[in-house]
């Protein structure tokens, strides 16, 4: 058995984290938080804005296996985006390379890239709320001249942005 080290009772969240996260991401995906953590390096600056790991395929039995019980590689799952995925494509032998490297055995002998988005999508910003006393006065006198009710509208979502006190 082994035992963890712990400073008088002190474990970090990460420690903790890592030991929930990791058997779930094992059974579902194959990879681990290790794995995640460290793509940007494995992946190089050329990729690692537009790459993810997935999931690891392992061979599921020795009898499925040819040679009768040798040891299968498996088939590592990468989301790219877009053209990327073409670049990637060239590139795969040095990334099988560098993630093998990262594993310490020969565990990954294909890529299979998936093309999807790999950043998270952008935040979308609340509306301000609706100007008050002199912020709304100030508003109003800015917009007298405006005759277009589509124009005086669009200034007016806009003013109340840039005057709004509350700030992003």
């Amino acid at each position: 058995m082994s035992e963890r080290k712990t400073r008088k009772g002190v474990v970090q969240i990460s420690e903790v984290a890592n030991g929930l996260i990791d058997p779930v991401l094992a059974k579902r995906a194959g990879i681990n938080t290790m794995l995640l953590g460290s793509w940007d390096e494995i992946a190089g600056a050329e990729f690692a804005d537009c790459t993810r790991p997935e999931r690891i395929a392992w061979p599921r039995r020795a009898s499925e296996i040819p040679g009768e019980g040798r040891y299968q590689p498996g088939v590592l799952t990468v989301a790219c985006e877009g053209a990327r995925a073409l670049f990637l494509t060239h590139a795969q032998g040095e990334l099988i390379q560098r993630i093998n490297g990262f594993f310490g055995f020969h565990a990954i002998g294909q890529l299979r890239i998936v093309q999807k988005p790999v950043a998270p999508p952008p935040k979308r910003y609340s509306r301000p709320p609706p100007l008050v006393g002199e912020a709304a006065r100030r508003l109003e006198t800015m917009m007298e001249g405006v005759e277009s009710e589509a124009l005086k509208a669009a200034l007016k979502r806009l003013g109340t942005a840039v005057l709004s006190t509350q700030r992003r």
